[in-house]
């Protein structure tokens, strides 16, 4: 329904009350503004009431004005460019307080994420992560450095990890050549997704490997290819996505690994320290 909203509204305008198709005339042509509205808000810029606002959500079949705001809200995180996601972000960024806003909002996004994680997904990963051949690690653009933080990480523990680099989408598909039933890919994206990665994890899916996604929601197009799919809440900070929740799970998962192959993550790290020190690698002035 969400990918159809605004055809919808379209197409059942003949049926609708005048303050109905006042409010769906508005949406449709500001949909992105409209995404971060209260009904109060919304009803006040078209001269309807509130109450009318709720009941054209009920009308569209949405639980409520809320489930029709988020709806609204994953169709401008997919559909608007840059420029555009800052001029949406003036009109719910609180100036004089930013900080604040940005902050208690990463906030209730970590604890939005926990509440909806898949366990049984998180778990399963951590064992196909641990038992794979080989792992594969991917995710360009904003989510490159999700990426490259699950690359450090591993590579601390495992010999088997590879970062795979989207500089385009032919050199991708090179390093992930040899993927197999045997191995892993883990793989990175939130809005705007990025087609490179989604056409990795089509290929990896089809050659057998297990596909651990980690994106923002089931309408992901990552998710019909992944085998276990971790979806944590990105909504916008600025012209960006917040990353914060996804890091989280990463973090998470980074504990649950090391935990799970504790005597050998202990042992390599301490031949690495060892090697940290002989080559003088971390400023020790303070210790």
């Amino acid at each position: 329904m969400k990918r159809n909203l605004l055809q919808l509204m379209t197409e059942r305008m003949p049926e609708f009350s005048k303050g109905q198709r006042l409010i769906a005339r508005y949406i449709i042509e500001n949909y992105d503004r409209a995404a971060y509205m209260t009904a109060a808000k919304l009803g006040a810029i078209v001269q309807v009431s509130e109450s009318t606002v709720v009941r054209f959500a009920d009308e569209l079949g949405f639980d409520g004005y809320p489930d029709l705001q988020h709806a609204l809200q994953e169709l401008a995180k997919t559909n608007l460019t840059a420029a555009q996601r800052m001029k949406v972000a003036d009109n719910f960024l609180d100036k004089d307080n930013i900080l604040d806003k940005v902050l208690l909002g990463d906030a209730d996004k970590i604890r939005h994420t926990l509440e909806g994680l898949d366990r049984a997904a998180f778990n399963d990963a951590v064992e196909k992560i641990v038992a794979a051949e080989h792992i594969y690690i991917l995710g360009v653009r904003s989510s490159a450095s999700l990426a490259a933080f699950i690359t450090y990480n591993f590579r601390m523990m495992f010999d088997n990890v590879s970062p795979v680099a989207g500089t385009s989408g032919g050199e991708v598909f090179e390093q992930i050549l040899n993927i197999g039933p045997r191995d892993v890919l883990i793989a990175v994206s939130f809005p705007r997704y990025s087609k490179r990665t989604v056409r990795a994890v089509q290929y990896a899916h089809r050659a057998g490997a297990d596909v651990v996604a980690l994106t923002d929601s089931t309408a992901s197009p990552l998710a019909p290819f992944s085998d276990q799919l971790l979806t944590a809440r990105s909504d916008m900070a600025s012209f960006v996505d917040s990353l914060v929740a996804p890091l989280s799970i990463i973090n998470a998962m980074v504990a649950a690994v090391s935990l799970r192959q504790h005597d050998e993550v202990q042992a390599r790290l301490e031949r690495l320290e060892a090697i940290w020190d002989e080559y003088d690698v971390y400023d020790k002035n303070n210790e």
